[in-house]
């Protein structure tokens, strides 16, 4: 990859983790207080949340009629996703091993914890909670897919394609068959080397 692009690659980087930080230290300074794995607010938050819950009544009355009649077409969803998430955990508990790729930390990636809220009402909760896991499931995926793609054909495609996972900028270039197989071994070493 041409130095240039690769230095832009990593500021962006930089920043991009610089940003996510400030914004955790703005929320946490904001609204609440995290104390091990809990997260706690202050007095006058939790009153102002427990009076902004809509009952249900009121919220499905709220509802636009095609949120409310889609929503079995998005729960049922659930099906494949849990046999994905099943499915990606075998491959993950039994392939990186084999080749010797690190572990992608399952709970660095999935996070359920917005039905905590105390101005949320229990089917907003049930969708946060749905939200969250899927979400979080498929960024758990994209890691471990991205890893593999890393171990088997870290080349970029011919096409720029949206919503590339990052470690797609440092792949080969489309058609750059140069010390392939040597240049493949490295990938494979750096990848081994990641914690």
């Amino acid at each position: 990859m041409n130095e240039r692009i690769h230095n832009l690659v990593r500021q962006i980087t930089a920043l991009e983790d610089e940003l996510r930080e400030a914004l955790q230290v703005q929320e946490v300074q904001v609204l609440y207080r995290i104390k091990g794995t809990k997260v706690t607010f202050e007095k006058r938050i939790r009153e102002l949340h427990r009076r902004l819950k809509m009952g249900i009544v009121a919220w499905l009355l709220n509802s636009r009629p095609q949120n409310v009649v889609s929503a079995p077409f998005i729960y049922s969803m659930i099906v494949p996703f849990v046999l994905l998430d099943l499915w990606l955990t075998m491959y993950h508990a039994i392939c990186f091993p084999l080749y010797g790729i690190p572990k992608v930390k399952r709970s660095a990636y999935i996070a359920v914890d917005r039905q905590h809220l105390a101005y949320l009402n229990s089917i907003e909760k049930l969708n946060c909670m749905y939200c969250g896991y899927v979400n979080g499931l498929l960024a758990y995926a994209r890691e471990i897919t991205s890893r593999t793609e890393q171990y088997w054909c870290p080349i970029k495609h011919a096409r720029k394609l949206l919503g590339l996972h990052p470690r797609c900028e440092r792949f080969l270039e489309y058609g750059d068959s140069r010390d392939y197989h040597a240049r493949l071994n490295q990938f494979r070493a750096a990848l081994r080397d990641e914690k």
